[in-house]
């Protein structure tokens, strides 16, 4: 060690906490500065590799034992994540079949309270024309901002409030039920939604946006919240939509359990992690807002847009759902 550099020793200190802390997320807890770990994975790698490579050409002496753990530590965090990198297999093909499938466009945002661009929101609503659009962070100024353009939905379903959990539900499909429910919290509402295509095809809906895990916080509630979600739908048809900002990444245990016990499945999966949070740095950033399918629920296309002005970046998908045989067998309205 007395022959290392200072910029060896300085990159040695800095591996052995990086690969302290990746060993630390990999412990299953409900304590929010664990969890948060999570998140940062994949920046993670990219970061470890930089390192990585500053110690290859300027470290000198010692640089392969500061390699070989910076190495260590980007292979825990790629093995956590690699059902999500473009190396994995997919889940289904992307578009998938959809012949003789009646198809919906569906749009999800977290529009951020705060934020005051609402002609951008507007401007995203009336170019992608959703037929069913999920807003979430949306208090009373934020409905009362999109009026114009909410009004255009033949179905309306709004909860505005002022602590950044409001959520805004609108489609011009046929809803047979819909509303908002607590799921574990009054503050975080929950929504659940049976909607039939023009040919009388239905399906589930599920919006949800928990609250993130925080430091010196315990997450039971939010991974019960998520957990209760996937648990329940209002008709119980086996067809299923799930959207919304989880405040998590995929490659989670509350998400991958959510996923696995629902029988869900992902279009990300073998196509890369589709970053939405923060707008402003998604290159290094990470998948809090998710999308799930479950039985014959089948996506056309899927996609990440652009900046509208939120700390989030809008999903949007085209849906696209079949007749069931008793649906078939059925007199259409």
């Amino acid at each position: 060690m007395r022959s290392f550099s200072v910029l060896a020793k300085v990159l040695l200190a800095v591996a052995a906490v990086k690969l302290g802390l990746t060993l630390v997320s990999l412990i299953e807890t409900n304590r929010g500065l664990v969890r948060i770990l999570d998140f940062v994975r994949e920046p993670s790698i990219y970061l470890s590799a930089l390192l990585a490579l500053i110690a290859l050409f300027f470290a000198g002496k010692g640089r392969w034992i500061v390699i070989g753990i910076f190495a260590l530590s980007a292979a825990i965090n790629f093995a956590r994540i690699w059902p999500y990198s473009a190396l994995a297999p997919t889940e289904f093909p992307l578009p998938d079949d959809v012949d003789g499938m009646s198809c919906a466009r569906a749009l999800s945002l977290n529009v951020l309270e705060k934020n005051k661009q609402y002609d951008r929101v507007t401007q995203l609503i009336e170019r992608e024309k959703p037929d069913i659009l999920l807003l979430m962070e949306t208090n009373a100024r934020w409905v009362e901002a999109l009026q114009p353009v909410l009004s255009q939905y033949g179905y309306l379903l709004t909860e505005p409030l002022d602590n950044r959990y409001g959520m805004t539900f609108a489609t011009n499909l046929q809803v047979d039920e819909a509303q908002m429910v607590a799921n574990t919290s009054a503050n975080t509402p929950t929504l659940y939604a049976t909607l039939r295509m023009e040919d009388g095809a239905r399906f589930e809906m599920i919006g949800l946006h928990p609250r993130p895990p925080l430091p010196g916080e315990s997450t039971e509630s939010r991974d019960e919240n998520i957990s209760n979600a996937g648990a329940r739908t209002l008709s119980g048809l086996d067809n299923v939509l799930v959207m919304g900002d989880f405040n998590d990444v995929p490659w989670s245990h509350t998400t991958s359990q959510f996923k696995a016990e629902g029988n869900y499945r992902d279009p990300r999966a073998g196509r890369g992690s589709f970053a939405t949070f923060p707008a402003d740095y998604v290159l290094l950033g990470w998948p809090l807002d998710q999308l799930f399918v479950k039985n014959d629920v089948r996506l056309e296309s899927f996609a990440i847009l652009e900046d509208v002005g939120s700390d989030h970046l809008p999903l949007v998908a085209n849906v696209c759902v079949g007749l069931t045989q008793s649906e078939r067998a059925a007199p259409q309205e």
